[in-house]
């Protein structure tokens, strides 16, 4: 809906020169719905629920049918004294109900009817046909038998039985149908006419009452294709809402299914539920700060941990022997090639083990069992699993031609797990037990698994071959600790059993985590071209449930409930809410009303000056008013038409009146009370034009002209007063048009309905009772004025009895479709939760490509030139419950920092291992463009930032025009780290003003820095994992644990780039870095107010030193 449709402007912007704007009232066009059904293949399906509709509206007109044949002889029965001429019309009748019933029987066989068609239609032109015969029968019947001239009994009611209930699918064959049935009817008055002079007869058939006939069959004629225009229209924009949101559907139980994959690729069930309840919690509660909250910033001012002891579990810890050779000898493509297979075959296998893969750490892959379930064999299965991680890595290494192997160590105890912070939630372990388990694989020995005495008692001797454990764990520190005994298995069984058990799956290991379930995808699939269909055989279609009974489809749950919460006679909504929201809907067929309107106020009008054949002002006035109202009406409604038909989207400009007509029609369409006000000024405009009827009759003279003619046998002038039927027909066509208008409540439909009825009575009973008594009957010796009001109570019943049955329908579908935005809006939340869980694996810029990857069963990496890569370590870190508490809120003060830094390049989280907080800078170039300005939280982050900014426009003369704009990221990065550090000393500031033990907070941070090329890609099977590999990771690795508390120490290639940027770097000396031998560091300089300390100062105190900077430094061995 256009938005200014729901804003109000101010008066003279509301009708300045503007745009038209075609495009709701497009969407409800026969022309456009039909195409858009062909479009989405959905044209056969929408016959099939058309069938079902015509006939549920046969299970309806059934028992109405049945009530008035009955009703009709009934009420003759008792009114007529002479019952023996009554034989026939009790024969004829009975004929009529059973050859109808019968025909329209055969139509109930949905299945037998859906593949011939035809049947309906022949079925439906019979019923009609033998409806009209009968009637005209009885009527000619009784004309030579007993000279009787009557008038038909069912002209109207056929009628509205072949727009309103006959199953005839085309609204141009019920068209031609009932234009039949009316020509019948005229030519059978026309036969009267001509072959008889009775003055009875004339008063019956006379040419001026059968043109009256011919307009009020044209105005029902134009009320029921209205009708079947209108019926088709919401049925078909119904039909495509249903497709649309059962696709929606079909996305919120696939986006549920992924959603639990990816939360329990990363947590553990007991931990995943609450995390997920929180973010869809927090997207329901603010849905405008996704994007903010996807990145991390959303949570509360208290900061959340979930972490659980688990008592009994048997944790694996695996390292890739040759790994950093690997990950700096290999192309990006092959590496991730590489750890794909290799992981992937990890990951298969724990899952068959029953083992939960924790996280991948470079080279190290660790895994507990009995973790997300208790299992009394955790130790046989994460032994089992080491075996064939072993007999993994072996094949793979015969396949590629690889030096790798693997050491694994296990051991059983307890531990805590969880996650912590609030931004890339990972799932990790903790405690005495966890290192225990990394220390037996560091001292390990490749192809065997090191196993701890405990983890031993545990297992079946007889299934391995052991050995004594290494002396290096007899030697190591972590083990002395906590003495005991370690070993060495490896499989008793052949060892290709291993390896078939491994590799048997190999073949599903392509991405089995979101495939090609998206959503952009799945509208190709026959999955879901059979779900459609299945939804769409649930489409409620009303009616009453007694067609099951001839192999009719059986209602199902969700229609009798949403039945249920409809009333009996009015069909509002039990929820008040719910049918005003129904109620509000714009009525955008607001033209097709208006245009039947009109064609029926031109009927009512001619019939009217016909009738009344006394000239008079009033008459004048009163026509010429309610033609001008219903004119003016049409002539707004259609004008925006027409002028789409005159310019389409060429783009004009209208002037303010073209303007006035728009915005006048737009507010009428949309709102309800004005649409009402229309409704009640054209129901009145209509008993304006048929009171000029009983205002100039003149009863009394009436009466006495009628009383003369039968004393003095001459013809009487019928000029004195009005043609009784002529009235009775135009109050059947009002009384029709009264519940055809669209977009109207259903119970002040029925009230003005029952009133006009009401009104009716009165008037043929006691107000003008002796002129219906003196007209035509429609059965011999029935009182005149009877056959009167059984044709309005006929009318008011079918009326009533249709659009029940449309209003039913029509809310059946409006509700449903509620349903349905429900669930689509559930779907959203649960793709944003898609999406932040998958932020919380993959970086990102990663997110979409790493999908789309996958939907084409492709492998994602990248290769970066520079990228720089941080480590950062806190210091004397316990890692038991209350320690963990306090290491939640760091780390969660860390991810709130990384707000800071979305604006410029992005630094992303890559994990936290243990104390250890890994970050890189580079990774996506282009992110400052897509990700809108995050709340900064006011805090000396951002500060920083425009510190650093202003510097480098300070700076911009003496920076080297040849640096590489992509190694500002190493200034980014390094600027990170001195924000760390920063947080960190806020954080013990709080602490030291809360009453808690001191040995749990820590005080010093270890940062290390390095950068250049990297690879980076999505590696594992069932669970993605997003990692970076190359000599910059591994140096930043060695930065920080060969660095010292409170510095951040940096390779000399850094140094280099930052002194570049006015930060001083101050030389350590030579450093011993495993891989590399002595390689020259640096700390970066930073003063004791935490601010970096310019190169430019330094340069102009010439009595500063490096000596006077750190003194420390060289107190202190290099390595």
């Amino acid at each position: 809906m256009n938005h200014t449709r729901t804003t109000k402007q101010p008066y003279r912007e509301r009708f300045r020169p503007c745009l038209l704007d075609y495009t709701d009232e497009r969407l409800w066009e026969q022309s456009y719905l039909r195409a858009k059904c062909k479009e989405l293949n959905l044209e056969k399906e929408y016959k099939k629920y058309q069938v079902r509709l015509l006939i549920s509206y046969l299970t309806v007109f059934f028992p109405l049918f049945i009530i008035v044949m009955v009703c009709f002889e009934l009420v003759a029965f008792i009114s007529v004294e002479y019952t023996q001429i009554h034989y026939m019309d009790f024969l004829f009748n009975g004929m009529t109900l059973l050859l109808v019933i019968s025909l329209m029987s055969i139509n109930f066989y949905e299945s037998f009817v859906s593949r011939h068609r035809w049947v309906m239609v022949v079925t439906s032109v019979l019923s009609a046909y033998i409806v009209v015969f009968f009637d005209i029968v009885q009527n000619t019947y009784h004309y030579y038998y007993h000279g009787w001239s009557l008038n038909s009994s069912f002209d109207v009611f056929v009628l509205c039985m072949i727009y309103m209930f006959l199953p005839i699918p085309s609204i141009r064959g019920a068209a031609l149908l009932a234009t039949s049935v009316s020509i019948a009817y005229v030519v059978y008055f026309l036969h009267f006419l001509a072959l008889d002079n009775n003055q009875t007869v004339r008063d019956i058939h006379g040419f001026d009452v059968i043109s009256v006939d011919i307009f009020h069959y044209l105005g029902f004629n134009m009320m029921g294709i209205f009708f079947r225009i209108m019926n088709d229209t919401i049925v078909r924009a119904s039909f495509l809402d249903r497709h649309q949101f059962i696709k929606e559907e079909m996305w919120l139980r696939q986006a549920l299914r992924q959603e639990s994959m990816l939360v329990d690729s990363i947590l553990p069930p007991q931990i995943a539920k609450p995390i997920k309840n929180s973010i869809k919690n927090k997207i329901m509660q603010a849905e405008i700060e996704f994007e903010r909250f996807s990145m991390g910033v959303s949570r509360r001012s208290e900061n959340f941990m979930a972490i659980q002891i688990h008592p009994d579990v048997t944790i694996l810890y695996a390292d890739v022997v040759n790994y950093t050779h690997l990950t700096t000898t290999l192309t990006v493509d092959k590496l991730v090639k590489v750890l794909h297979d290799l992981y992937g075959r990890f990951d298969v296998a724990a899952s068959q083990f029953k083992v939960q893969r924790i996280k991948f750490l470079g080279d190290c892959y660790y895994c507990v069992a009995g973790l997300a379930e208790p299992d009394p064999d955790h130790a046989k299965m994460a032994v089992s699993l080491g075996i064939s991680m072993i007999a993994n890595i072996q094949e793979v290494r015969a396949e590629r031609g690889l030096d790798i192997d693997m050491r694994i160590g296990v051991h059983s105890g307890s531990l805590l797990g969880g996650v912590m912070g609030e931004a890339k939630l990972q799932f990790d372990i903790w405690g005495a037990d966890v290192d225990i388990a990394s220390r037996l694989e560091a001292t390990g020995k490749p192809g065997y698994v090191h196993v701890s005495g405990r983890t031993l008692s545990n297992l079946n001797t007889g299934d391995y071959i052991i050995m004594q454990g290494t002396e290096k764990a007899q030697k190591d520190p972590v083990l002395q600790k906590h003495p005991m005994s370690t070993y060495l298995l490896t499989s008793a069984v052949h060892p290709n059993i291993s390896k078939s058990i491994a590799v048997q799956t190999r073949s599903n290991l392509i991405f089995q985590t979101l495939g090609q379930n998206r959503k952009t995808q799945m509208g190709g699939s026959l999955s879901m071209q059979d779900k459609l269909r299945e939804e769409f055989e649930k489409m409620p279609v009303g009616g009453l449930d007694f067609g099951s009974l001839c192999c009719r489809r059986k209602s199902n749950d969700r229609e009798d409930k949403t039945a249920r919460q409809l009333g009996i006679f009015c069909v509002a909504f039990r929820d008040s809410s719910l049918e005003w929201s129904y109620l509000e809907q714009p009525d955008l067929i607001f033209k097709s009303s208006m245009l039947l309107a009109w064609g029926i106020g031109c009927c009512l009008i001619y019939i009217q000056v016909v009738t009344n054949k006394i000239i008079c002002t009033t008459c004048i006035v009163i026509d010429l008013l309610a033609f001008s109202l219903l004119t003016t009406l049409v002539c707004i409604a259609w004008y925006k038409k027409l002028c789409w038909w005159r310019y389409g989207q060429e783009f004009k400009k209208f002037n303010s009146w073209s303007c006035k007509i728009f915005h006048l029609f737009e507010k009428i369409q949309h709102s309800f009370v004005l649409r009402i006000t229309v409704y009640i000024m054209i129901i009145v405009s209509y008993y304006m034009v048929i009171l000029l009827i009983l205002i100039n009759c003149d009863q009394n003279e009436y009466q006495i002209d009628f009383i003369e003619s039968k004393l003095f046998r001459y013809e009487m002038d019928q000029e004195s007063c009005f043609h009784p039927w002529a009235f009775t027909n135009m109050m059947a066509l009002i009384l029709g048009m009264s519940y055809t208008f669209a977009r109207i409540p259903f119970a002040l439909k029925t009230i003005i309905g029952c009133c006009e009825a009401v009104a009716y009575l009165l008037i043929v009973c006691f107000q003008y009772v002796f002129l219906f008594q003196h007209s035509a009957t429609t059965t011999p010796y029935l009182r005149a004025e009877i056959a009167h009001c059984i044709r309005v109570c006929m009318m008011l019943i079918t009326m009533y009895t249709k659009e029940r049955q449309t209003e039913f329908n029509t809310k059946m579908n409006y509700k449903l479709n509620v349903d349905l935005q429900k669930k689509q809006k559930a779907a959203d939340v649960t793709n944003q939760s898609i999406i932040i869980l998958l932020n919380n694996i993959l970086p990102s810029h990663v997110v979409e490509l790493y999908l789309n990857s996958v939907a084409n069963h492709d492998l994602y990496y990248e290769n970066y030139r520079m990228v720089s890569v941080m480590f950062a370590m806190l210091i004397n870190f316990q890692m038991d419950l209350p320690s963990l508490r306090v290491l939640n809120d760091i780390i969660t003060e860390f991810d709130r920092l990384l707000t800071s830094y979305k604006d410029y390049y992005s630094v992303e989280k890559i994990k936290v291992v243990g104390c250890t907080y890994m970050a890189a800078c580079g990774l996506d170039y282009n992110l400052a463009s897509k990700i809108r300005n995050t709340d900064l939280r006011s805090s000396s982050y951002q500060c920083e930032m425009d510190r650093v900014r202003s510097r480098q426009a300070s700076m911009a003369a003496h920076i080297d025009a040849n640096l590489h704009k992509n190694q500002e990221v190493i200034f980014m990065m390094t600027t990170f780290g001195l924000d760390l550090m920063r947080t960190l000393s806020v954080c013990n500031k709080a602490y030291a003003g809360r009453p808690f033990d001191r040995a749990l907070s820590t005080g010093e941070i270890c940062i290390g820095i390095s950068s250049g090329e990297i690879m980076a890609g999505v590696v594992g099977a069932s669970q993605p994992h997003y990692d970076i590999w190359g000599t910059p990771v591994n140096m930043a690795s060695r930065m920080e644990s060969t660095g010292l508390p409170g510095h951040i120490q940096v390779t000399e290639e850094s140094a280099k780039v930052l002194e570049e940027f006015d930060i001083t770097c101050i030389y350590r000396g030579l450093t011993f870095v495993k891989g590399r031998g002595k390689i020259p560091t640096y700390f970066v300089g930073i003063d004791d107010n935490l601010q970096f300390i310019s190169r430019r100062s330094c340069e102009a105190s010439s009595s500063s030193s490096p000596d006077n900077l750190y003194p420390y430094l060289y107190d202190k061995k290099d390595g």
